[in-house]
């Protein structure tokens, strides 16, 4: 079979599959909302709308890096320990006088070299990435508070125009709303209409056939992770500047949500099924589920039972949507 058709037929079972599910999704996020607006007519003030967007933004662009990984079966538990050394490291750097564009700049390096160590170490090392990823993340954990000295790190009045990426307005919508729409659509178009998301499927899929049809499987995992790192150091950004602080815990728990949104939009923790789109709505579902809880008075400790809950009965739902399928 040539590499051509192996990765075709693989995105397009994964994309088949998925389409009865993503509609559902829609109709389970405009119930929601429904259920929402009439538990709390705070739920359609502006001001609380516009924060669910800013959520469903921080929480998707991770989102977004976490679909690439698990779509080649692959795992990264580190996003929130990279968030939150992104996060000081801008913080620290901006208190030091550092021009905004080079603090940006360096950030991203930042989050890309730790998803890079991600990379190297599953590729090349062999390590599981449940095994590797765990490690950075409590690397990172450490390497923040080194950098931060175990303190918040604040930026107020040393960067006002930096304020802008996480708190400012464009167009009648935040800006890191348009940053998360960015970031959906490039990783849309990569998936669907390049070789390279051919690829990635394909290797979710089955990454021995995968393999033997010509396709390098260890640069392209190595680069899933590349990218996952790279969208956390986004995010760290985004935190620090909608914030003004630079948290050395900042990110703590975002794998969760990820992970959570992810499989709630229908990306198999299995590999080789699922889209940016699902991951959108995901983030949608989770965000208005938060919100909900939040308006009724939901403990935070509760909530996280939710969610964990959620993510468990979404495993065992795409388990048993696995066994009816018929074999290949």
């Amino acid at each position: 079979m040539s590499q051509t058709s192996t990765m075709t037929t693989a995105k397009t079972r994964g994309l088949r599959a998925l389409l009865p599910r993503k509609s559902g999704l829609i109709w389970v996020l405009a119930g929601l909302c429904a259920v929402a607006a009439m538990i709390s007519p705070a739920f359609l003030n502006p001001v609380n709308l516009t924060n669910v967007l800013r959520q469903v933004s921080l929480f998707g662009i991770v989102s977004v890096g976490m679909t690439f990984v698990i779509l080649t079966k692959g795992i990264d538990l580190s996003v929130g320990s990279i968030l939150g050394v992104c996060a000081v490291t801008a913080a620290t750097l901006l208190t030091m006088g550092w021009p905004i564009a080079v603090v940006i700049v360096v950030v991203l390096a930042v989050g890309v070299l730790q998803g890079a160590v991600n990379g190297l170490g599953i590729t090349l090392g062999g390590v599981p990435p449940f095994i590797m990823t765990l490690g950075v993340m409590v690397m990172g954990r450490g390497l923040a508070m080194m950098i931060a000295n175990g303190q918040p790190v604040s930026i107020r009045g040393t960067a006002a125009d930096f304020a802008w990426l996480g708190r400012g307005d464009m167009l009648g919508l935040p800006v890191p709303v348009w940053i998360f729409l960015l970031v959906a659509a490039v990783s849309i178009f990569v998936l669907r209409f390049t070789a390279y998301g051919r690829q990635v499927y394909a290797i979710g899929s089955n990454a021995e056939a995968a393999r033997l049809s010509g396709i390098n499987v260890k640069a392209v995992e190595f680069s899933v992770y590349v990218i996952s790192g790279f969208l956390a150091g986004l995010t760290g950004l985004i935190f620090v500047s909608r914030l003004t602080v630079g948290e050395p815990t900042a990110g703590t728990g975002i794998e969760l949500e990820a992970i959570a949104i992810t499989v709630i939009g229908g990306t198999s923790l299995f590999g080789g099924e699922g889209t940016i789109v699902g991951t959108i709505i995901g983030a949608g579902i989770l965000a208005v589920l938060a919100n909900i809880m939040n308006l009724v008075g939901v403990s935070p400790f509760t909530q996280q039972i939710v969610k964990g809950a959620i993510i468990v009965g979404a495993v065992l739902y795409e388990m048993q949507q696995r066994k009816r399928r018929p074999k290949a």
